[in-house]
């Protein structure tokens, strides 16, 4: 029994061990099945989206956004507790000579050491007293100090990725309002004749869309976070970056942004597929714009001074451009509990910035 205990601690120890260096260490999407981190989250998510679903919708939101840190946290852990269980119950079962002050040691004692050896503590009441003792427990203190060597430089870097998304999506708020839509951002652009800015706009879209998949697929818990502001998501950007670019490129043919946004498109959608499948969810079709909307749209926006092609295949063609990504991103919304923006103006959408007020109590207005 004792034998049959001892090489279940060591599957622990190096199955946490192979969890840690995939979840922290390796830079890539882990694609092999049964892994713990992933039940783990999906586990912990459902929970907390079944407690947070029973709140008031304004609380809804704070309680959602705490999930993100949380999670990440209560990860280290629970990798750190399951360690120091796993190399108590290997010393225990193998029945290993511990100096201690108790005459037999139970299994608490050796629970104690392997828990100030793994947080470098080391009281020196309690002290391994072979010389395979003393290796086990050297071991666990070098692991137990890379450990938290490395949990303390994983978080700075969670969080500047987190800052680098942040900020993109705060500029969309003077485009497009809060929350964005594709027609309220083509609807202010209007007849610009200068089209410099919003090329410029586009690139920094698809560089963007490339590191919210490098950084989200490298630390999958960076999709739980939530924006700094209400109403503003990576997902509702993402969202209206497909959205705008599928337009520009059904209705304008002949634009000078047709390249650009093409790129963007393709760099988006790929972000949209590959975090949806990091998730394991089944793509899900919506109905986000019905024809009679998507006619009024495209007379909104012919109204703002922007040249489209109106005609039928023009609007075939932006259906078929959105069955390309809308199930990939209902999909992700369904699971992380977001909103996705309406394709066409939202009445109720208001930029931020205006929210405040100047020292007179007027709120702030360009004209």
């Amino acid at each position: 029994m004792r034998v049959a205990l001892a090489l279940l601690c060591l599957l622990v120890i190096g199955s946490v061990l192979l969890e840690a260096f995939e979840g922290l260490v390796l830079p890539r999407r882990i694609s092999r099945p049964l892994r713990a981190v992933g039940y783990f989250y999906r586990f912990l998510w459902l929970s907390w989206r079944s407690l947070g679903r029973r709140l008031r919708p304004g609380m809804r939101d704070d309680w959602f956004a705490v999930f993100g840190p949380f999670s990440v946290l209560t990860l280290f852990v629970a990798w750190g507790a399951l360690l120091v269980l796993a190399f108590a119950g290997l010393s225990w079962s193998l029945r290993l000579p511990i100096s201690a002050p108790e005459a037999i040691p139970t299994f608490a004692t050796y629970l104690y050491l392997s828990a100030t050896t793994f947080i470098t503590l080391g009281f020196g009441d309690v002290a391994p007293r072979t010389n395979l003792a003393r290796a086990i427990t050297d071991c666990e203190a070098a692991l137990g100090f890379g450990f938290l060597a490395i949990v303390i430089a994983y978080l700075p870097v969670l969080y500047q990725a987190f800052a680098r998304r942040e900020v993109e999506i705060g500029m969309l708020d003077a485009r497009a309002s809060t929350p964005p839509s594709a027609g309220e951002l083509l609807k202010r652009i209007g007849g610009c004749p200068d089209l410099g800015d919003i090329k410029d706009t586009l690139k920094n879209w698809e560089r963007w869309s490339a590191e919210l998949l490098e950084s989200h697929l490298s630390y999958p818990s960076l999709m739980y976070w939530r924006s700094q502001h209400d109403r503003q998501s990576w997902l509702g950007t993402l969202t209206t970056i497909l959205d705008t670019c599928a337009l520009i490129i059904a209705t304008q043919p002949k634009s000078t942004l047709l390249y650009q946004a093409r790129l963007t498109f393709a760099m988006a959608r790929h972000a949209a597929v590959d975090l949806r499948l990091a998730l394991n969810q089944t793509p899900i079709t919506p109905d986000r714009l019905p024809e009679a909307e998507q006619k009024a749209l495209f007379t909104l926006l012919t109204d703002a001074g922007m040249t489209l092609d109106t005609s039928p295949e023009a609007h075939i063609h932006f259906g078929e451009l959105r069955a390309l990504y809308e199930p990939h991103l209902a999909a992700l919304a369904q699971w992380l509990e977001l909103t996705l923006p309406t394709i066409a103006p939202n009445p109720n959408a208001h930029d931020h910035w205006r929210m405040s007020t100047d020292p007179r109590g007027h709120f702030f207005n360009l004209g």
